[in-house]
């Protein structure tokens, strides 16, 4: 797998710094699977599209702000680490 397949280019002014007052007015894209159309919809209408027997699993996990920037001395090529778990003093799982 090629991780580089993963990255696009998101507008850090289409990424919310905060909580809509009302949450499940949040905005949900949609991809009809037979057709590819794709509906903008709002969070609330959500239950339409379950059926009997599905499940809704829902992620309450927050990001650590622990992403560091640098620059190669060599090459100047830019570099970005993401300090993912702490495992003791220093050291730290990363990415």
């Amino acid at each position: 797998m090629n991780i580089e397949e993963f990255d696009y280019d998101l507008p850090e002014s289409l990424i919310a710094q905060t909580p809509l007052k009302d949450r499940d007015h949040s905005r949900l894209l949609v991809m009809d699977r037979e057709t590819g159309e794709m509906k903008h919809l709002h969070f609330k209408d959500i239950i339409e599209y379950f059926r009997p027997g599905d499940t809704l699993v829902l992620n309450d996990t927050r990001v650590m702000p622990a992403r560091l920037f640098g620059l190669k001395e060599e090459t100047g090529a830019k570099v970005e680490m993401l300090m993912l778990t702490q495992i003791e003093g220093n050291d730290w799982e990363s990415y």
